[in-house]
């Protein structure tokens, strides 16, 4: 299959929905955070990822026998005090059976204070999410095209209101060897709740994601991209910060123009050293640069930065994500390849 007609079926999937919702007005949001460091420190949503046990989580195409029998403990130190963390394992039954992928999400918003309508504070409560997922992934005979899917169980809890769901994720990946890129689009979090928290039906944070990756000639350096909410085009949102007041006190809203909205959609990130002991990242996301920046202040919100070293059996990743000026996440992963403890 040659590349004209493998841009034919992005295409095709990148229209797949013309309706969508971002940010704020879905249930199970945490679905949309990512818990690995590696992809983290690339930008955040970094869909090419082949070796790596995480990645299938957010794309499931990507399940291969070069993943199996290797397990990854993930947790980030998130903002105000929440925990976010991961649990990734790939393995086949058999030979003929493939590789299967499982993962275990958590989000943790610890302890909250409780208040009635007028404020008065009552007893203290807890929230949770948490996601189990099982992947998998079939290569096209006779092609370099592979299709891959994660069927999720959803359960989230706030204090003595509990919400249930199932959500499915769906990926097309072209990956020929002999070629230096990569090339996915992803359709994620389709899927509906069982149970809602106080009768009404929320829709599940679905999202189109094309993404792409690109390892330099002669140069240790691969380059990654993703262009993410295919399913809804207009998603900016004014920032407060750059808003005008004049002298009669009319407030002027920030105006996002056509190319500054194309620009929320992109993330991207660069690996140095990729297949090296010693690895070095650094991504950029242009939504959160530009949704959390201020005004003649640098904040450098949307970078984030990381590295990663292997010894023998283990890999060691890190992550660090910047947000605002007062707020930064850190990200640990290590991953273990069971195989060579054998």
């Amino acid at each position: 299959m040659n590349l004209k007609n493998i841009s034919f079926i992005v295409f095709l999937f990148s229209f797949f929905s013309i309706k969508g919702q971002v940010g704020g007005e879905n249930v199970f949001q945490f679905l949309n955070l990512s818990t690995s460091a590696r992809q983290t420190a690339l930008g955040g949503e970094i869909l090419t990822l082949l070796e790596d046990v995480n990645q299938p989580i957010w794309n499931p195409s990507i399940i291969n026998d070069k993943i199996e029998n290797k397990l990854s403990i993930n947790y980030t130190s998130y903002l105000a005090g929440i925990n976010i963390g991961s649990l990734s394992y790939a393995n086949s039954f058999s030979r003929r059976s493939g590789t299967f992928h499982g993962s275990i999400q958590y989000l943790d918003y610890g302890t909250l204070i409780g208040s009635d309508e007028q404020g008065n504070e009552t007893a203290n409560f807890n929230a949770s999410d948490i996601a189990i997922s099982v992947g998998y992934s079939y290569n096209i005979p006779h092609s370099h095209l592979y299709i891959g899917s994660n069927i999720r169980i959803l359960t989230s809890n706030i204090s003595n209101f509990s919400s249930t769901g199932i959500s499915s994720d769906f990926a097309l990946l072209y990956n020929n060897p002999y070629q230096p890129f990569v090339i996915t689009v992803v359709a994620r979090n389709l899927g509906t709740q069982f149970k809602t928290y106080n009768g009404v039906k929320e829709k599940l944070p679905f999202t189109i994601a094309i993404g792409g990756s690109y390892q330099l000639d002669h140069v240790p350096l691969k380059w990654y991209g993703t262009i993410n909410n295919l399913q809804k085009w207009n998603i900016s949102v004014a920032n407060p910060s750059e808003q005008t007041t004049d002298l009669e006190g009319n407030v002027t809203e920030e105006n996002v123009g056509f190319i500054n909205n194309t620009f929320r959609h992109l993330v991207i990130g660069a690996e140095l050293f990729p297949e090296s002991a010693i690895n070095l990242r650094l991504g950029y996301n242009f939504r959160r640069s530009t949704e959390l920046k201020l005004q003649n202040a640098r904040t450098f919100s949307g970078f984030s930065f990381g590295f990663g070293i292997k010894m023998n059996k283990l890999k060691f990743n890190y992550a660090y994500s910047k947000f605002h000026s007062a707020a930064n996440a850190s990200t640990f992963s290590l991953l273990i390849d069971l195989e060579r403890t054998r």
